[in-house]
């Protein structure tokens, strides 16, 4: 792949267009022409190009081009359908169209432009105004236009002689920056409740987002001293609501010249501070940029929120105000979670309560998941989910206003009130064309404190932003599912670039934490007869892994359900939280005797059970009708999962399940390749006195031991010795079945008391006889027999295969064998064998044709090469010997051997040796 990066104006076309100028054709519905797009006056500010080879890791490539450019040029907004978009394009041309992909991303002021180019040579040309033909949604390939025309804002296709060009414009939304006002005087008892010391923690975040400044007040929040975090990223401490696809990033948060809103600082206990932030961003007199955070606790937001803009009230008889606007206040927010934060706050403030929480319904309308809430938990409430039909009576329907005068009157009727301290409430519904979309409730702490009229008057405040709350519901719901596609196009890229079930199993836990879960736990099963073992844990905090995964295996597995979706676990926040208590009951004498002193393992305890303390969840790992394990994600206290994250974690997990299956069955059958390949190899060489023997195999090929190369030294009888060494045509696995029957014939016939000439024949009639599998076969094979006086006797048959070679105590190399017929191409052999005497000091090397082909360009080791390393071991071990021709074998060329390769020395040791 080849990249380039040029800031400043709008560049020139850097493919050639052989003296013609572009053909342009616009696919019918993309809703806006070319020459339109052509006439807009964005100057292009930034150009990134890449060009990508027609390989299948090209698209992968492409996409992490795309994501790191408008990653680095601050487009965080687009860039999960940028890659959605990118993926699609590139694919069709480097997988579909088989050509190379040359990719141009252009940043404007207003937003970003892709094209995509290929240069397939067979194209017809669209004519002008003809309807463009667009791939089925259903076929593999030519979704492309589809996906630009779902997408992007503007999109369009080039056609040049040689170039086709699909490019497509994707606008970045405008972004608030903040709002001054002034809210009126209130009276004493209509303030907010605050702390007796309000502490402000000032934060100074330098220009890479790293804490340079951490004051007083900060140290007494969040437990840390300036020394201990100064030079640390804030995105360290911060625990940021993550969601795929939707809100702004605290790292996108640092860069606006202004930003309110809630998030949570990890304290030094590990445990999560809810705060209110100001981020206003600065320079200093040398212009270098930093970032001043201001943070309260979230209950004392008020010391830094920004007034709401009241209505004006001098409007005039013929003119009319918005509902909508004199209960929202002035600009109204534009992202779901601060209209719905402000909603509670204002619906609170009407009715002069203690407390206020809004609830949206789900798809099918039988569940409410708690989005808002002032006055209460928030961080405990955030994501719970009720049934729509709850408690008795008439206040048991959410789809109708209910007023309760004393919940302590009728417990459970509001369960998200339950051990609050709220005595009544008001409850109404939001409801879109007659479908219920959401709740909005207010609460106080005393009893009879509302009444019919004010159920009417906050129902009359939901019908007007029931219909702003569900279009913004919906524009989320959008750019989580876009952002959820794109979260599943990497993931299955990256579960399908191994086969490693170690492997495997970490990526699954890294693609959960902590973009869906805060932890993480993978059970697998090996068969339907096995219990689920706990094979993998992961936490976002790594200090807190070993806890939860000591806590999990203490306990029973949850049980392998095989039914799709995620069901709730509660067993990991009960066992945790009763190995906390217990901790703290010893630690204060409650138990075991007294003690004045708090245990050490009290603190790693109670963190623990603050970590698997909220919301857990099983998923199923189904693949091929069979449960193989269970994905289980956790949140920390009292926390729960919404709803579209745990539908996409679902369609991870099927996603995961098939990769972990394919892992499994691969490493099956490596382990029983492996095992049947180590059969095929001799036991241990036998120890021959007398004689140094030393054998280097290696076989070609990823995962194989053993390949159509082969050696043996058996003994026979009476003192003598077998030794072997063979080449089968070919490599892998055919030729392996012919080694296991030439090296297993070898033993049986030389044992049956033949001579090397009569072995060979019988061999040479077997091979035959296996017809359309047979393999021609070069082997050496020969008899040893130690003398008395200190030398050694071989009788050797040669046939076919590299020459032995003899290396004399003076240096001196020479072949010890005749060339003779190779072994499964003629029925008739007339083979002979050789007598060679090795005296004291002399080495006889044995050698497969791999080690003499040893190729590097058009040179090759060969027998001189071979002959001439040889003549250098002179007064070496047979191992030396062995691992010095290897050593030189290996050094010859860069590239990995394509041959198998045996090497079999044998050496008599000289007179006055051991």
């Amino acid at each position: 792949m080849t990249t380039g990066l040029i800031p400043g104006d709008q560049p020139p076309d850097p493919r050639p267009t052989n003296g013609l100028p572009h053909q342009r054709d616009e696919p019918v519905g993309c809703g806006t022409m070319l020459a339109e797009n052509r006439s807009r006056s964005s100057v292009i500010t930034a150009r990134a190009a890449a060009s990508f080879e027609p390989v299948g890791r090209s698209v992968a490539s492409a996409r992490a081009f795309v994501r790191d450019t408008l990653q680095g040029w601050g487009f965080a907004d687009v860039i999960d359908d940028a890659v959605v978009l990118t993926s699609e394009l590139v694919t069709n041309a480097v997988v579909h169209a088989g050509t190379s992909a040359d990719l141009l991303c252009l940043r404007s002021d207003d937003g970003v432009r892709i094209e995509v180019a290929d240069r397939y040579p067979e194209r017809e040309v669209p004519l002008q105004g003809s309807a463009a033909t667009m791939g089925s949604p259903d076929r593999e390939g030519g979704r492309g236009l589809q996906l630009c025309a779902a997408l992007a804002d503007r999109w369009g296709v080039e056609y040049s002689p040689t170039y086709k060009t699909v490019w497509f414009q994707l606008d970045i939304p405008e972004r608030p920056v903040g709002t001054r006002a002034a809210g009126p005087a209130l009276p004493s008892d209509l303030l907010p409740i605050a702390d007796t010391r309000v502490r402000v923690a000032v934060v100074q975040i330098d220009r890479i987002g790293a804490i340079s400044s951490w004051n007083e007040d900060a140290e007494e929040l969040f437990g840390y001293r300036a020394d201990q975090v100064t030079g640390k990223p804030l995105t360290d401490l911060a625990a940021w609501p993550h969601t795929p696809g939707t809100g702004t990033g605290i790292a996108e948060a640092l860069q606006l010249s202004r930003w309110e809103g809630s998030y949570g600082i990890r304290d030094a206990h590990g445990r999560v501070t809810p705060v209110y932030a100001s981020h206003l961003r600065v320079r200093d007199a040398d212009g270098d940029p930093s970032t001043v955070c201001l943070l309260v606790r979230d209950h004392e937001r008020a010391v830094l929120q920004t007034p709401l803009r009241a209505p004006a009230s001098d409007t005039s008889e013929n003119q009319s105000t918005d509902p909508f606007e004199v209960f929202i206040g002035s600009p109204a927010p534009d992202d779901l979670d601060s209209l719905l934060q402000r909603t509670v706050e204002r619906a609170r403030d009407m009715l002069d309560g203690d407390s206020a929480f809004l609830l949206l319904a789900t798809d099918d309308e039988t569940e409410l998941e708690v989005r808002a809430s002032t006055g209460l938990p928030s961080a405990r409430q955030r994501f719970a989910r009720v049934p729509v039909e709850a408690g008795s009576g008439r206040y048991g329907s959410a789809r109708m206003p209910s007023v309760h005068d004393d919940l302590a009157a009728l417990p459970g009727a509001v369960p998200l009130l339950n051990g609050t301290g709220m005595r009544s409430v008001v409850t109404v519904p939001l409801k879109v064309e007659g479908r219920l979309t959401g709740s909005l409730g207010v609460a106080a702490e005393g009893a009879g404190r509302y009444s019919n009229e004010e159920a009417l008057r906050l129902q009359f405040a939901a019908d007007r932003i029931a219909l702003a709350v569900e279009s913004a519901r919906l524009g989320e719901l959008e750019r989580l599912r876009r952002g959820s596609l794109s979260f599943l196009v990497e993931a299955s890229d990256l579960l399908a670039g191994t086969l490693d079930r170690d492997q495997t199993l970490a990526l699954m836990a890294q693609m959960t934490v902590p973009t869906l879960a805060t932890w993480c736990a993978v059970y697998t099963i090996a068969d339907q007869a096995s219990e689920p073992y706990l094979s993998y844990v992961l936490h976002e905090d790594e200090e807190l892994i070993d806890g939860i995964k000591s806590l999990l295996s203490k306990m029973p597995p949850p049980d392998p359900v095989p039914t799709p979706g995620a069901r709730v676990w509660s067993a990991p926040g009960e066992v945790a939280h009763q190995a906390a208590l217990r901790t703290s009951m010893r630690s204060l004498g409650l138990s075991g005797g007294p003690s004045t002193q708090v245990t050490p393992g009290i603190g790693p305890t109670l963190t623990t059970a603050a970590a698997v303390g909220g919301e857990t969840v099983v998923l199923p790992l189904v693949a091929r009708n069979r449960v193989i394990g269970m994905l289980t994600l956790g949140k920390p206290t009292d926390e729960h999962f919404r709803q579209e994250i745990l539908e996409l974690a679902e369609d991870l997990s099927r996603r995961a399940a098939l990769a972990l299956d394919n892992a499994r069955l691969y490493s099956e059958r490596t382990a029983i390749s492996q095992s049947l390949q180590r059969s095929l190899l001799p036991p241990e060489l036998p120890v021959i006195d007398g004689v140094e023997v030393e054998v280097i195999y290696r076989a070609a090929g990823e995962g194989n031991e053993v390949g159509g190369d082969f050696y043996d030294l058996f003994p026979i009888s009476d003192g003598a010795y077998g030794f072997a060494i063979g080449d089968v045509c070919g490599t892998g696995p055919n030729a392996a079945a012919v080694t296991g029957l030439a090296r297993h014939a070898l033993r049986l016939l030389a044992r049956e008391g033949l001579s090397g000439p009569a072995v060979l024949e019988r061999l040479n009639s077997a091979i035959l006889d296996e017809g359309a599998r047979s393999r021609f076969l070069t082997l050496l094979y020969g008899e040893l027999r130690p003398q008395e006086d200190g030398s050694a006797e071989l009788k050797v048959v040669c046939a076919g295969h590299p020459l032995p070679l003899r290396l004399r105590q003076d240096g001196t190399v020479e072949p010890a064998a005749e060339p003779q017929p190779l072994l499964g191409v003629l029925e008739d052999l007339d083979l002979y064998e050789q007598t060679v005497t090795l005296d004291p000091g002399d080495v006889l090397l044995c050698v497969t044709d791999g080690v003499t082909e040893r190729r590097e360009g058009l040179n090759m080791l060969g027998d001189d090469g071979l002959t001439e390393v040889l003549t250098t071991c002179t007064g070496l071990t047979a191992g030396a010997v062995a691992a010095r021709i290897m050593r030189a074998v290996e050094r010859f060329a860069s590239d990995a051997p394509s041959d198998d390769m045996a090497i079999l020395a044998m050496r008599v040791p000289g007179l006055h040796q051991d």
